[in-house]
């Protein structure tokens, strides 16, 4: 075993091998949760630290949920797994000859690499509309978009002409992945049953929401039946769904769309496409569509001791010739055989290929509405919504983040009010001085 010394990012010595995990999202926890414990030096990096929990983002940006109740502390999962050593740190690069990668607190050293730095926000090399749209990929980003539309509803009540009333008012979401969707449904009840009550000056007749897709129906890597409800429920709750439509340039006012009118919004939330946070050091030849080339143990195909989890990875198969979607359960199972593989490496046996199980897909839109395709089984309106909260809740980390979501969620449904709707801003310690 190799002996690794002690370096700025201070990880105790160990003869055992070590996994260095970068990432903890959905695949970098749910590996280094299988490895407790386990003959291996696990070290666990990431740029916070706190694990967010992305499919409620949407709830956050809508003023449904407080952000501390979908982070939980990384640390708190490792209190008693003496062999994992979780530090706070930007991954700068990788050199695959010497085991090491460079980082924010020095370089480490590593048996085995393993990246789950999952994706981002992808513009499509769009600048005016990276410069001026708000994307959601995060628990601050989430926090923007809230602030935005709170800070656009009270300039509407001041703006002295209908043109610039509506264009605070205005809310454009490109993108009707599950995402788009949840969000222009959340957008949509705070329309009507929330922001009324908050602002009874606004003729919210006035307010428009649009779900504008470039493709030809919402929610469209679902199935037909799903689509179909779910652009019956947006259109119930008056989205302006605008399909076909590819979004040309958004300058923070005017977005331009081709061969449409163009809209008047000061809110345009960009959930139309993800890539893969990619890490310095690794060849071109083996990145495909921002996604690290994998075997079908997940391993790079570059490579003989680094493996990619999760939306980084890119593997191709019969049945996902393009790769597997980037989504959360194939993440998990992914992190769940690669731990089971590395002890079986251990003990000198072959490792077990990879095979993707769908346990299905949800969306929901608004309350009681939602969608779900599940293995041989559609289900669509409240059923889908009830089961919907079910999943979610039990996969949220913690049992008093699971506690307080229940009571929010609960609390909305009766009241039909949302609770956090604050404009939180920072100010820099010069800023606060000078306050």
């Amino acid at each position: 075993m190799v002996q690794h010394q002690i370096m700025s990012a201070q990880i105790p010595q160990s003869n055992l091998q070590r996994i260095v995990i970068v990432g903890a999202g959905f695949a970098g926890l749910k590996l280094a949760r299988k490895l407790i414990n386990s003959p291996f030096q696990i070290v666990l990096l990431d740029r916070q630290n706190f694990h967010q929990f992305q499919p409620l983002f949407y709830q956050v940006a809508t003023a449904g949920l407080a952000p501390s109740a979908i982070s939980f502390p990384i640390r708190t999962l490792f209190h008693n797994a003496p062999n994992v050593h979780f530090r706070v740190a930007e991954v700068e690069s990788i050199d695959s000859k010497s085991n090491e990668i460079q980082t924010s607190i020095g370089s480490i050293s590593y048996n085995h690499l393993v990246i789950a730095t999952g994706a981002d926000t992808n513009f499509f090399g769009n600048k005016s509309i990276q410069t001026h749209a708000f994307p959601m990929k995060t628990t601050s980003e989430s926090l923007l978009i809230r602030n935005r539309v709170l800070q656009c509803m009270e300039q509407a009540l001041i703006s002295d002409s209908d043109a610039d009333r509506q264009a605070n008012m205005n809310i454009v979401i490109v993108g009707a992945g599950p995402t788009g969707v949840e969000l222009a449904g959340a957008f949509s009840e705070m329309k009507r049953y929330v922001l009324p009550k908050d602002y009874p000056e606004l003729n919210f007749d006035q307010m428009h929401i649009y779900l504008i897709e470039a493709g030809s129906k919402v929610l469209g890597t679902m199935s037909e039946k799903s689509s179909i409800a779910s652009h019956r429920f947006l259109s119930d709750l008056g989205v302006n769904i605008l399909t076909n439509s590819i979004v040309l340039s958004y300058d923070g006012l005017v977005v331009q769309i081709k061969d449409r009118e163009p809209i008047n919004a000061k809110t345009m939330i960009w959930s139309a496409g993800i890539k893969g946070n990619i890490i310095n050091g690794i060849p071109e030849s083996g990145i495909i569509r921002s996604r690290y080339l994998v075997d079908l143990s997940n391993r790079l195909t570059e490579t003989e001791n680094i493996y990619a989890l999760g939306d980084i990875a890119y593997m191709q198969t019969d049945k996902f010739p393009n790769g597997h979607p980037q989504v959360a359960q194939v993440a998990m199972q992914q992190a769940s055989l690669l731990a089971k593989n590395f002890q079986r490496m251990d003990k000198n046996l072959p490792v077990r290929p990879f095979e993707y199980k769908d346990l299905g897909s949800m969306a929901t839109i608004g309350r009681s509405k939602a969608v779900a395709d599940l293995p041989g089984v559609h289900l669509s309106g409240f059923m889908a919504w009830i089961f919907w909260l079910f999943v979610h809740l039990m996969n949220i980390l913690g049992v008093k983040n699971k506690l307080f979501i229940f009571i929010d969620w609960m609390w909305y449904y009766i009241s039909f009010s949302q609770s956090l709707r604050l404009v939180i801003s920072q100010k820099s310690p010069d800023q606060e001085a000078k306050a």
